[in-house]
């Protein structure tokens, strides 16, 4: 499933960049979704980037941890892991955009795009599964996935709280809680696993 999402979401949004038409017609306008009742945008928007470098590093990151996460959930929760795994990306484009819904529903200039929540989404998950794996940021500086969900939480809440560059932080904490906490639902023995974890490295 995580190459078909790849696919479907590189064709869609190299095509959006190049038609603003259908660019603005799929991106997430709470305004619009609260006045003029456009549901659809609470999914489409995931599909659609910004410009090439926003693609690229979702769909990179996506590409880096789906497979696994994909791979883990087929294995443990057997036949219905990949609608597991829908459920799981899906809905993570859906949670990313419950803050912008509260806060811009009556402001007609804001607007969002991006797979990030969903990425979040899957990147909380393989937290989840797989704590101490080592994670390369910048491709050079290894540190454990776990250190690196607190990390990446601490940074969007301060960034999301000082304001001003344009991203959707509160849409990236959403959709990592989503990650984190349906994973657990899914299957309630891998946040046992996730303590034992964290507790055989302390």
């Amino acid at each position: 499933m995580t190459t078909y999402i790849l696919a479907a979401t590189v064709i869609i949004s190299l095509y959006c960049l190049s038609n603003r038409e259908w660019f603005e017609k799929l991106q997430l306008q709470p305004y619009r979704v609260q006045h003029q009742k456009t549901f659809y945008e609470l999914f489409s928007h995931g599909f659609v980037h910004a410009d090439y470098i926003h693609l690229f590093v979702n769909m990179f990151v996506l590409w880096m941890m789906g497979g696994y996460v994909e791979r883990v959930f087929r294995l443990e929760l057997g036949d219905l892991g990949s609608v597991y795994y829908g459920v799981l990306y899906f809905g993570g484009i859906i949670a990313a955009t419950v803050p912008s819904l509260q806060k811009q529903k009556d402001n007609p200039y804001y607007a969002a795009v991006g797979a990030s929540g969903a990425v979040s989404a899957v990147v909380f998950a393989f937290i989840l599964l797989d704590p101490l794996q080592m994670l390369y940021v910048y491709g050079v500086l290894p540190i454990p996935a776990v250190v690196f969900g607190i990390l990446y939480v601490a940074y969007e809440r301060w960034q999301d709280k000082k304001g001003g560059d344009h991203i959707a932080h509160d849409a990236h904490l959403a959709g990592a809680a989503y990650g984190f906490l349906i994973s657990i639902l899914f299957n309630p023995q891998w946040f046992k696993q996730f303590i034992n974890q964290l507790m055989s490295f302390i």
